[in-house]
């Protein structure tokens, strides 16, 4: 079974499942040969970026030759780096490369902007880091044509939505948000990042927002998750202008929930640190069995950039 045969099973309710051999892995929470569930690495962005891939694994356990690659960043804002409302360039940057050392025949770095798309994608700095990445794309999906028709079985609050079409067919999905904090959740980190990835999201603040994320973190489960703590918005986000604290930090996992969970525990927003549970959709997820929160439950290794 593929990714694009086992997403259409999963549309119609079907459990997480993979065939022997399916040359691509199914979202776990469970470590691989001993590695951490969660790598903290610090220092440069790019730097701390290889280290925490290299603490987990490598890239060759998430790549294979020939896979398509989906990334998603944030990069919906019209801001430099330094206003930390976006994913830092390098970051992404680095991950494509990684990809592209691992073999994967195509990397595709995606968001639904919430501004208009071109500047967007200019002053993220996102595009111009990757624009010499051979078989790499940014682009944004606003339009509906990058869109297909998916029903949400486990859905408490959405039945179905539309998913990029791109994330849905990828062999390989990373998440790589900002860390972030959010007027309406409090943070914004991996879990809230899949709004990029759906075409209809002005109704899921009216149907009660967290959970409806979660409704589309049922379908959208990325393998790799990295959160670019870099720098971190944490007041006044996701837009800015808010405080951003220079962290130099990467937080890598294959469990969003843990990823998230472990970086409320680490770091500041509003002015204070938050236990997951705090945080409505991270509970709710772990609740749903989307994966772990309870931190001290975690093997949590710190790595050097």
């Amino acid at each position: 079974m593929n990714r694009r045969e086992f997403l259409k099973c999963h549309a119609k309710g079907a459990l997480w499942i993979a065939a022997a051999g399916s040359g691509w892995l199914v979202p776990s929470t469970t470590p691989a040969s001993g590695a951490p569930q969660v790598v903290m690495a610090r220092g440069a962005p790019a730097l701390a970026t290889k280290a925490a891939l290299a603490a987990l694994g490598g890239m060759g356990r998430f790549v294979k030759r020939g896979a398509r690659v989906v990334i998603k960043p944030n990069m919906s804002f019209p801001r430099p780096p330094d206003a930390g409302t976006n994913t830092h360039p390098e970051v992404v940057r680095e991950l494509a490369i990684m990809c592209l050392e691992a073999g994967a025949a195509k990397v595709s770095i995606l968001d639904h902007t919430l501004y208009e798309p071109e500047i967007c994608l200019d002053r993220s700095g996102i595009r111009e880091a990757c624009t010499d990445l051979a078989d790499v794309t940014v682009k944004a999906i606003n339009e509906a044509l990058h869109y297909t028709q998916v029903q949400i079985p486990e859905g408490r609050r959405l039945s179905d939505n539309l998913f990029s079409r791109d994330a849905l067919e990828a062999d390989v999905l990373i998440a790589v948000p900002v860390a972030k904090s959010h007027s309406s959740t409090t943070v914004s980190m991996s879990l809230k990042g899949m709004m990029g990835l759906v075409y209809h999201r002005r109704g899921m603040h009216l149907y009660g927002l967290e959970t409806c994320l979660v409704d589309l973190c049922t379908v959208l489960r990325p393998h790799l998750v990295l959160i670019d703590a870099t720098r971190v918005l944490s007041t006044n986000g996701p837009g800015g202008p808010g405080r951003v604290l220079k962290k130099d930090t990467i937080l890598a996992s294959t469990d969003m929930v843990a990823a998230d969970a472990c970086a409320v525990s680490v770091l500041e927003f509003y002015g204070r640190r938050h236990l997951p549970k705090e945080i409505g959709h991270i509970s709710q997820a772990h609740e749903r069995g989307l994966g772990k929160m309870d931190v001290g439950d975690l093997k949590v290794v710190e790595a050097g950039g």
